[in-house]
């Protein structure tokens, strides 16, 4: 375990603009974070993890959005609708 505490947006967005982040790779990289805080393999500024908590339920949602439109279509195309 480092000494330094994580920064949780910090390490997800490795300085680009939380635009230019995948919903994927924050995903993945916020599993693989919280994943080694909760396992104790590192630390992360607390603060910082509930401010940056927005990062990761942004991409939730948008995840979320997108399945309800793929559900949505797939049971149209069942029903015979366009």
């Amino acid at each position: 375990m480092s000494d330094r505490d994580l920064n949780f947006a910090q390490e997800i967005l490795k300085g680009r603009s939380w635009r230019d982040v995948p919903d994927d790779e924050v995903l993945a990289q916020a599993e693989r974070l919280l994943d080694g805080w909760m396992g104790n393999e590192h630390r992360m500024e607390r603060p910082k993890l509930y401010d940056h908590y927005a990062l990761l339920l942004l991409a939730l949602t948008r995840q979320v959005r997108a399945l309800e439109t793929r559900v949505a279509e797939l049971e149209a195309h069942r029903d015979g609708r366009p």
